[in-house]
């Protein structure tokens, strides 16, 4: 988006604002909620340059002073450079009571692979501990497996997706789906196939796949009586081949009455900047026949936190 501050200024007048409002979370929404990447990154530069001080151990020294507030959660990690917040998302995944292997799913589905490779590297200087290490428990569970051959990709993002190649994948999957009779796939082949493709190879081979049979694979997965894996793999396929609606449904499901999951609409927004607010809008428009901005506005109760989320979708 667009900034509101003139161009010509930099953003030094923000950057007195967020000087003399880092204590006040409601401030701080009306300054950084409708800031594009770019702008953040400029903010916090400018912002070092005037005060000599980093904005980010600010904003966590605000955060630590108000655990169980969501709103300074929200602003801290909207702050972060991706690699850092991807790091620090993936860390509270994997140390949950039960590992949540989506909140791994949405990152490795997401970032091209050189984007990786930087969050792996925040990871380990953060924690200490190597990412692709901390996925690995025995016995492993199918959502790893995935993961392993995505992070293992060798497959380079700057390479044309090819539609020949998209083709032939599509086949194999179906008859990685059928070949069996049994309704389960043969995990062998899409752990190959994962391991080897970029993600815009992968999406193409799943477009591929409509084109050809006529439904979504994910559509296939569902069929039948699946197992673990099967299931693990319809919720990759689903970050993969249409990754706005994935989360425009992240977001809806959120907020649901009797009670929101702020954590969840957290995750879910800041996947969905990823994505871009605009493709977030239109499929939320499209999957649910109404307006991100009013269903904001009808499903969170009056507070500081549902005002950054209309302010970050478009709202003034």
């Amino acid at each position: 988006m667009a900034s509101h501050s003139p161009a010509t200024t930099g953003f030094q007048i923000v950057c007195r604002e967020i000087h003399g409002a880092c204590d006040e979370p409601r401030c701080l929404s009306r300054l950084l909620a409708h800031r594009s990447p770019s702008e953040r990154q400029q903010i916090k530069a400018d912002y070092r340059t005037m005060f000599g001080e980093d904005l980010i151990a600010r904003l966590q020294k605000t955060l630590a002073a108000n655990q169980d507030n969501e709103l300074c959660n929200l602003l801290y990690l909207w702050m972060l450079d991706p690699a850092e917040r991807d790091a620090i998302m993936a860390r509270d995944a994997i140390e949950s009571a039960m590992t949540d292997y989506r909140v791994l799913v949405e990152i490795f589905t997401r970032r091209k692979q050189e984007q990786l490779f930087f969050t792996k590297q925040a990871y380990l200087a953060m924690f200490k501990k190597n990412l692709e290490h901390d996925l690995f428990t025995e016995p492993s569970h199918p959502y790893q497996r995935l993961l392993v051959a995505l992070a293992t990709s060798h497959k380079s993002h700057h390479d044309e997706p090819s539609q020949h190649i998209a083709k032939c994948d599509a086949r194999r999957l179906y008859d990685a789906k059928n070949a069996s009779g049994t309704g389960l796939v043969d995990e062998a082949t899409v752990l190959e196939m994962f391991s080897k493709r970029s993600i815009p190879q992968l999406r193409m081979a799943f477009c591929s796949y409509k084109h050809i049979y006529g439904h979504d694979f994910t559509k296939t997965l569902k069929k039948n009586l699946c197992g673990e894996f099967e299931e693990s793999l319809r919720v990759v396929v689903k970050c993969i081949y249409s990754p706005s609606k994935y989360y425009c449904k992240l977001l809806q499901r959120s907020m649901q009455p009797p009670r929101t999951n702020k954590r969840l609409v957290t995750r879910a927004m800041l996947g969905g900047d990823d994505v871009g607010v605009d493709e977030i809008k239109l499929a939320f428009k499209n999957n649910f026949g109404r307006n991100l901005g009013d269903f904001i506005h009808e499903s969170l109760p009056q507070s500081d936190y549902r005002d950054f989320l209309w302010m970050w979708q478009g709202g003034q």
